[in-house]
């Protein structure tokens, strides 16, 4: 791994030091920022892929189950927000109200007997949000699944060379959150198609943050600290 771990660290420290200092009324998530070069969003195949991080960086993100009778039942004792097929019927398919549930919550699990009809009784509304439901089964543990819904990142090359995923959040340990961007960046860089010669910059922030001079030039890298700049790259154009 060409991850400088010490200066890793040495960035999370001072952003978990800089959150005490400047008390939010939320938990502030730490995100990793990564400037990619010598693609081509066109011609190259787009990748995508997900990973489990060891500590869950937004502990907060929002999970609905679209639920049977034993899963709603689970769902009410471990205060999970869930929702019947009869609560799915109500939607009627109108396209303003599914579009605001999509909305409200990041992500959604379905029962077995369930997932299979949201198309039939919602319609397109959670596909076209991104946010169709992970299957979960009566043998699943409903309060893992949620955890592992809450510490899954995505890796997604779209338009942009710019990508942005949680890793981490100001209530975890310095070890915790360097370990997540440890993880993160080397399967981030298993999926490049050059591996870190595709990588020019890697950067990350907390919400709040404060500009990192070194990083103005690339306009999807503000409010940052600048954790890689080498021999395959640098933060300014």
């Amino acid at each position: 791994s060409k991850l400088p771990t010490t200066t890793i660290r040495e960035a999370v420290e001072a952003i978990i030091k800089e959150s005490k200092e400047k008390e939010r009324k939320f938990v502030e998530t730490i995100e990793l920022q990564i400037g990619l070069k010598n693609y081509d969003t066109k011609k190259d195949k787009r990748f995508a892929g997900t990973i489990r991080l060891p500590h869950i960086p937004r502990p907060r993100m929002k999970v609905a189950v679209l639920a049977d009778a034993q899963h709603l039942e689970t769902a009410s004792k471990i205060g999970i927000d869930s929702y019947s097929v009869d609560d799915l019927k109500k939607f009627n398919k109108q396209k303003k109200p599914i579009k605001k549930m999509a909305k409200k919550y990041d992500a959604f699990l379905a029962s077995e007997s369930i997932i299979k009809t949201i198309p039939r009784i919602l319609g397109p509304g959670l596909s076209k949000a991104g946010k169709f439901p992970s299957l979960i089964t009566h043998t699943d543990d409903m309060g893992d699944k949620v955890a592992d819904i809450r510490g899954t990142i995505k890796f997604q090359l779209k338009k942009v060379l710019c990508l942005n995923v949680a890793v981490g959040n100001v209530g975890l340990t310095e070890d915790e959150v360097t370990a997540n961007i440890v993880l993160a960046v080397n399967f981030l860089v298993s999926l490049l198609k050059k591996h870190w010669q595709n990588v020019k910059s890697l950067n990350i922030k907390s919400t709040m943050g404060k500009p990192n001079e070194s990083t103005r030039a690339a306009p999807c890298l503000r409010k940052s600290s600048n954790l890689f700049s080498g021999p395959y790259g640098s933060t300014t154009h």
